[in-house]
């Protein structure tokens, strides 16, 4: 990483903007993990407190990526199935979002909603290309909730960050690069340095960082989440029917990476969209 974090966090300090804090519930669950002393019930009774992390963990757990065709209708049987680590970087991923408040609240609800399909759609493409990318469902999904979390730490220090944030559909966003650029700020960095701040694993951090490019000095894991991470975002603007303005620059590449010909390109998408959509 070329990013200086200590020096970063402080010029971030210096123009106002706060990294978000990671909620007790999550404090509580590591704990947990860390001292080996835990069973499913135990941590079921710690994600049980927040009701909005139980929410988003029930809503994920019914895709096909994660219930493996069960009935999860408890966080017990959420963890058994799953697996504990597994359900714990979904938990990690869902609590970012409860941990921001304030600002334009209809352009947050849109940001996570989108943040959120993105996330579903990475684990779909991740599953079906696990033996080629090596990079698993639980944490495509994590790197598809944190991969923008620059963009809502911005908005609210910056009210008019994003302002040309088309509320009518979650696929117009506007050029964040030139945002950046207006206020003197980075939203790739700033995403970064939450994501080190959450202690997410090192090659999610760098997938964060680098999301719109692909890395060519970070470990082969980063890149191939990058990778994955933009098929994700193609598929949603596919799926939306809207343009994808970086397809056209790493659509190539991305396909290689993940070992699917070009021409194969439509029926991978409408495979995945049915598992997306009848999820």
């Amino acid at each position: 990483m070329t990013i200086d974090e200590d020096a970063a966090l402080e010029e971030l300090v210096s123009k106002g903007v706060r990294i978000p804090p990671q909620p007790k519930v999550l404090l509580d669950l590591q704990d947990a993990l860390r001292d080996d002393d835990y069973d499913s019930r135990s941590l079921a009774k710690i994600i049980s407190r927040d009701p909005g992390i139980v929410a988003m963990l029930f809503k994920a757990s019914r895709s096909p990526v994660f219930a493996r065709g069960k009935t999860l209708d408890s966080i017990e049987k959420i963890l058994m199935t799953i697996g504990v680590k597994q359900t714990c970087n979904l938990v990690q991923a869902m609590a970012l979002s409860t941990s921001m408040a304030g600002g334009d609240k209809k352009k947050l609800e849109m940001f996570w909603a989108r943040s959120q399909d993105i996330a579903q759609l990475a684990a779909l493409v991740a599953r079906d290309r696990v033996s080629v990318c090596n990079v698993f469902p639980d944490q495509a999904y994590m790197a598809g909730i944190f991969h923008e979390c620059g963009v809502p730490v911005l908005m609210q220090r910056f009210p008019n960050y994003a302002e040309k944030l088309d509320l009518s559909t979650a696929c117009c966003w506007p050029d964040l690069f030139a945002e950046d650029e207006r206020l003197g700020v980075d939203h790739c960095a700033v995403g970064y340095l939450v994501a080190r701040h959450w202690k997410l694993p090192e090659f999610v951090c760098a997938a964060v960082r680098y999301h719109s490019e692909l890395p060519t000095d970070e470990s082969g894991t980063s890149r191939a989440l990058v990778t994955l991470l933009q098929l994700a975002i193609h598929f949603y603007h596919r799926l939306a029917r809207v343009d994808d303005p970086l397809w056209q620059k790493m659509g190539d590449q991305v396909m290689t990476e993940v070992g699917i010909p070009t021409d194969d390109e439509d029926d991978f998408f409408e495979r995945i969209a049915d598992q997306f959509v009848g999820g």
